[in-house]
This record gives structure tokens, sequence and C-alpha cells, in this order.
């Protein structure tokens, strides 16, 4: 077993880069371990995804650890056009560096989907809002529950999935997404919509769209007055959420479901850090409350130590 090594963090900001890219990587195997010492020689975290249909992940860390990683990437033949979304937090937003070894690096469980072959029509982020306006198209949110629990684009269908793997039963039971000619898609960074636009061309759906670069993309380039955004986009490490400008959001995480927490959620009676939340309680035991407790007892004293605790 690979054994997981913590890498320096640095006191000052940090440079938050989420990248994905779909090629034929046969070789990717033989990737992750330069990967993986290059990233921690420059301190270097995240989670970094490998699979023979490409690359996906997000990684933090300082500015010029991050775009030795970023070079290194696009001088392998692959990954040449690699393109990436960057945004800052304050704090180290990971707690140690992963390259993993996938057969798929966004997982939805259907054979012989290829975005390479067939894809949807990007659309950039300030042609976005006259598309989903447009009565003629439905807007789908591909993500899962507890992120859109927390956010979403005005007008958008939500499918209610736990995991992408539901969405191809979704749309196959849904047969009502014929009533309009144009699908709109989008998810956060865009890969999710990368494989569902695949997904639909192959179910016959013909005019697919999904939005260039994501959420993300959007928050980014399109001002707060002018957007169909409404709420806070749900990322996958410690910042919980971001808001246009991709400032940090004032979600929490619960460290019992990983679920997005608002302010109210957080002031409920049946919150209690790090064991319980609105959304959880009713489905743990006393059990799983109390190792719980004893979990978040030695967080706390890490904290007050000084120290980051691994079980966070």
């Amino acid at each position: 077993m690979t054994q997981e090594i913590s890498s320096p963090v640095p006191a000052s900001g940090f440079l938050v880069a989420a990248l994905y890219h779909f090629v034929s990587v046969p070789r990717f195997a033989k990737l992750r371990a330069p990967l993986q010492a290059l990233c921690e020689e420059n301190g270097v975290r995240g989670t970094l995804l490998l699979a023979h249909e490409g690359i996906n992940g997000t990684i933090a860390g300082p500015a010029d650890g991050i775009r030795r990683v970023l070079a290194f990437l696009r001088s392998q033949p692959e990954f040449a056009a690699l393109e990436h979304k960057e945004s800052h937090a304050g704090e180290m937003p990971f707690l140690r560096m992963k390259v993993r070894l996938k057969k798929e690096i966004v997982t939805m469980g259907v054979e012989d989907i290829d975005p390479t072959r067939s894809v949807g029509t990007y659309v950039a982020p300030e042609d976005w809002n006259a598309l989903i306006s447009d009565p003629e198209t439905i807007v789908i949110d591909t993500r899962n529950d507890y992120e859109t629990a927390i956010g979403m684009f005005k007008g958008a269908v939500d499918p209610n999935t736990k995991t992408f793997r539901e969405f191809p039963d979704w749309v196959r039971s849904n047969t009502g997404l014929h009533n309009k000619p144009k699908i709109a898609m989008y998810c956060t960074g865009g890969i999710r919509c990368e494989k569902a636009t695949a997904f639909m061309k192959e179910q016959g759906f013909d005019k697919v769209y999904h939005l260039k670069g994501g959420i993300l993309k959007y928050l980014e380039e399109v001002p707060a007055q002018d957007s169909l955004w409404e709420g806070a986009c749900f990322v996958f490490d410690e910042r919980v959420s971001v808001l246009h400008g991709l400032e940090e959001g004032e979600h929490k995480l619960c460290r019992a479901c990983r679920h997005p927490l608002t302010a109210e959620e957080i002031a409920s009676p049946l919150y209690e850090a790090g064991v319980s939340c609105p959304h959880c309680h009713a489905t743990r035991s006393e059990e799983d409350r109390l190792r719980f407790r004893q979990r978040q007892m030695q967080m706390d004293l890490a904290r007050k130590r000084g120290e980051r605790h691994l079980g966070k």
C-alpha cells in the first residue's frame, strides 16, 4: 500500500486549481508516482484521478507549486491541451495529496460513453443566460441532491440524485424531457456534463448544450447583477461553498453526513458539531453519535495543539 505523505503548508494564501481532461491515456498508471512526488515536493495538496479516459481533480498550494504541477501535466502529450480554473483559499482546503488510479475519472457507470467521440455543444458563460431563458429550453442540474440544496440556476430541473450513477435511469424514466427541443445542462466544473451530454446524445436528444467551465466559470465571469444563479455553489474541499467572484461562502460541513449546512441549520437543536445535523440526525444511532463525539473530541484537541486531525 502506498503511504500518503502530507506536504508542508505555507503560511500565506493558496491558489486552487480545478481541472479535467478527457483523452485516451493507456499509460495513465505510470504517471501516478511522478505526479504524486511532484505535488508533495511543491507543497500541493488535493486529489487527482487518473484513468484510461483522462484526468480529473482539484489541487491547492502556493502559486509557484501549482504552476509547476500544471506545467508538468501539460508537458505530457495527452494533456497538452489541459485547461484549468483558478480560485483562492485563505487556508489550505485539503489535508493531504492523493493521486488515484480509477476506472473512470467521473463515475456514471454506463459502458461506452466517450465524450471525445460525441458531446453536447459548449455554451460560454456570457451566452448561458440567453439559452436558459429561452422557453424552448429545459435546464437540467446534473449534480447530486446535497449540492443542489444550496444553489441552482433559476428555473432548473433538479433530478434529486444521490450519486451520478443514478442520472442515466432518471433520464430514461423522464419522457417529458422530449417535450422541448433544447436541453441545457450544467454542473460544478463541467466534467459531469461531458458525460451527461454524451449520454443524452446516445439517448436520441439532438439539441444538447452544456455550460463551458461549469458553475465555477459562470460565477467567475458573470457579474452578480446579471446572474441567474441563486444561492451558493458546493465545492469538494474545506471551503464547502463559493459565491460570485469565487469568494468563499458561509456554509459549514456536517462531519457526520458531509452535507453543507446553512447558519439556520447550524442553529438547529438537531445540530451537534461533528455528530449530527438536521439532515442526518434521524438516521444515526446512539452508537454512531458516541463514536462521532469521540472523533470530534480528538479533532478539538488537535486544533488546540495547533495540529490538523486527519479524521477531519
